[in-house]
């Protein structure tokens, strides 16, 4: 029997927002399970269990208060009544603390078909350890930061299926829209009229749609969600502080095809279709999946050129300060992001994490590809966006699918070097080759101490015991070829004070400065961290 997926109150409250529905009380926290949405009559039985979303139809303020009591009687983690009065909602939310049961108020305009099937897609999508975007109020999030909007994710139907939350006013249009009523008729009219809708079902075309200042209508961008041929739905995207750019309709085009691939795995669960992208590229990397399949799976030519780009967040003290869970969800909107600008550039890319990276496979490459432009372009929005300093390696192009685990190496060996060394955003091998082979000829001394140089250790087990900097000025010495002055001019000392150092650590560790093989394995060795 399959496990009952559950999402949090707190999960279940960042998908419905303020416009729907204000959280008036938590006796239990936002951590609590919501495994149902269930409707209730106040004329009917309640029959509430653990974990159930109540929401109370039919009866508000004093009337709702018995349901209120009932729902928290059966083990319900929240009750959801729609409020007139601010008294009225004082009034519940002491109920359902006494009731040990949260308390909704819902807006009296609210639809309660809209909140209920909000609620349920929370609820569907939780608790899926497969799905790398997280559900669609998170895929509206990702989107409203990389095109800076205020996002709402439509059916055919023009039936809102999530939106981002946003501090910023939103318009009527939205407001309308949120709460499953619909938009203003003479706007709808201009939309009708100027082919808008038509344009959104016909094909890949974001489209720019003025403002309407006496409509109470702001600045808009929207693309068709498609499958082929197939309309799936529409993505608006509200101006919000900002102007929409060129950068917004370049994510927009990435994000309406990563939301097609959401919509598609949602229909194909619910038909028992089994999932076979979320894996494939992990399979593809490690050597685990033929070429073949992967490329029949996502429509790409095996045979044609491929690259992959890795990306990784801060491994240092910063990050190791903050909470699992706050790097967890570092890490997922580090690949919903990556998501949405490869998809832009790549239709049949794929993005998958692994470990603490993140993986991108970019197949079909044609000669020339700005893969340098593009993942420069991926990690600015990833720092803007996430406040962390991200990096990015790039993979060689290989000749084909078969190849990528190399291409995939290559990258690993980049960010690997580029997290010892270098203060850099993006690299390739060829940006770094000679760091990278340091650092990996450092990682096999670390790796095998029977190869180190005991005159070394001695000279630092000196430092460490006496408090000088024998080791650091020597190797200074040795990376300016023996130059005084420029080394002392990098240590901030006098060019005597240097002189007298480099005596000295000759003396305490027994080396031969004179000979050039004992030079070079010093200058190696003194590398070694710690």
């Amino acid at each position: 029997m399959p496990e009952e997926r559950a999402a949090t109150l707190e999960q279940v409250l960042l998908a419905l927002g303020e416009p729907l529905a204000e959280l008036r009380a938590a006796p239990s926290g936002l951590d609590a399970a919501v495994r149902d949405v269930v409707i209730l009559d106040p004329d009917d039985d309640l029959e509430a269990r653990f974990g159930d979303l109540v929401l109370v139809i039919g009866a508000r303020g004093r009337a709702a208060v018995r349901a209120v009591r009932g729902a928290g009687a059966g083990g319900a983690t929240a009750v959801a009544v729609k409020v007139d009065r601010a008294q009225d909602a004082t009034m519940l939310a002491a109920a359902a603390r006494d009731a040990s049961v949260a308390f909704l108020a819902v807006r009296p305009e609210v639809r309660w078909e809209q909140l209920a099937a909000l609620a349920r897609g929370v609820v569907s999508t939780a608790g899926d350890p497969g799905e790398p975007l997280g559900d669609l109020f998170a895929l509206a999030q990702t989107i409203a930061a990389v095109t800076e909007g205020i996002v709402s994710i439509e059916d055919t139907a023009n039936r809102v299926l999530a939106y981002s939350r946003s501090s910023d006013e939103v318009d009527e249009l939205r407001r309308l829209s949120i709460l499953g009523r619909q938009g203003p008729e003479p706007y709808l009219a201009l939309l009708r009229e100027w082919g808008v809708y038509e344009r959104l079902r016909s094909g890949e075309e974001v489209v720019r749609i003025d403002e309407r200042p006496e409509l109470g209508i702001r600045r808009r961008l929207a693309v068709g969600i498609h499958a082929g041929e197939q309309p799936l739905g529409t993505i608006w995207v509200q101006e919000s502080g900002a102007p929409l750019g060129e950068r917004a309709e370049r994510a927009l085009l990435g994000a309406a095809r990563v939301t097609a691939l959401h919509l598609i795995r949602q229909r194909s669960e619910a038909t028992g279709v089994p999932r076979l992208r979320e894996d494939l590229l992990a399979a593809l990397l490690d050597g685990r999946v033929d070429a073949a399949s992967v490329a029949g799976e996502i429509g790409a030519d095996a045979a044609r050129p491929a690259a992959v780009v890795a990306f990784a967040l801060p491994t240092g003290a910063p990050a190791r300060s903050a909470g699992r869970a706050e790097l967890e969800l570092r890490r997922a909107e580090l690949t919903g992001l990556v998501s949405v600008h490869a998809a832009a550039y790549r239709r049949s890319a794929l993005v998958t994490p692994v470990g603490a990276r993140t993986y991108v496979l970019l197949p079909d490459l044609p000669a020339g590809a700005p893969l340098i432009g593009l993942t420069r372009e991926m990690v600015a929005a990833a720092r803007r966006h996430l406040g962390v300093a991200v990096r990015a390696a790039v993979g060689r192009v290989v000749d084909g699918l078969a190849d990528v685990p190399d291409s995939r190496a290559e990258a690993d060996r980049v960010l690997d070097a580029m997290a010892r060394d270098l203060d850099l955003d993006v690299a390739t091998l060829a940006d770094v080759r000679s760091t990278v082979l340091v650092s990996e000829t450092l990682a096999l001394l670390a790796a095998h101490p029977e190869v180190r140089d005991p005159r070394l250790t001695r000279l630092a087990e000196h430092d460490a015991e006496h408090g000088s900097e024998l080791v650091r000025s020597l190797l200074a010495y040795l990376d300016a070829f023996g130059d005084v002055r420029a080394a002392a001019a990098d240590l901030h000392v006098h060019p005597n004070t240097l002189r007298y150092r480099v005596r000295r650590a000759a003396e305490v560790s027994g080396l031969d400065l004179g000979d050039p093989r004992q030079r070079l394995f010093a200058a190696l060795q003194l590398r070694l961290p710690g």
